[in-house]
């Protein structure tokens, strides 16, 4: 996963605020076909009717601002239950949840870490691990994401 694209999320934040929404994070995909991603989030929970509003109000000022070269395909989607971290705001919010981390650089040989989130200590992202504890700056991180607590969601029907 591409790190957060901070330029569109600048672009974006106030209207889709407005709308009453989390802005959650912003990610620009360039591969064969270049995807526009933005994640939302809402008091509660995310609908269809939810993305179908911001995706609108998003491609208006894609339209005046025309911040992307070339073709792409504009997603609006809920960050879903393995949520994506990306503001130091998210590390100290998400505190004691269950995370998973990939570096951009390897960190006694090793880039993919899961643990329990610290939160914020000195600007530096904690991480706790069994008897171990991951220091790390945010620059360092290539993705963060919540691990799916499925114990506390009740499937219908069940």
């Amino acid at each position: 996963m591409p790190r957060e694209s901070k330029e569109l999320r600048t672009l974006f934040e106030p209207a889709i605020v407005a709308l009453g929404y989390e802005l959650v994070g912003v990610e620009l995909l360039r591969a064969k076909t270049t995807i526009l991603r933005i994640y939302i989030d809402g008091p509660e929970g995310i609908g269809v009717d939810d993305c179908q509003a911001v995706s609108h109000q998003v491609s208006g000022i894609l339209e005046v601002e025309d911040p992307i070269r070339g073709q792409y395909s504009l997603e609006v989607s809920s960050p879903g239950l393995d949520r994506p971290l990306y503001q130091a705001s998210d590390f100290d919010r998400f505190a004691g949840h269950e995370v998973t981390l990939r570096l951009l650089a390897p960190v006694g040989g090793q880039r993919k870490f899961k643990g329990v989130l610290g939160g914020l200590r000195d600007g530096q992202v904690v991480v706790e691990m069994d008897e171990e504890e991951l220091v790390v700056s945010l620059e360092e991180i290539d993705q963060a994401r919540l691990v799916p607590d499925y114990s506390s969601h009740r499937v219908e029907g069940a």
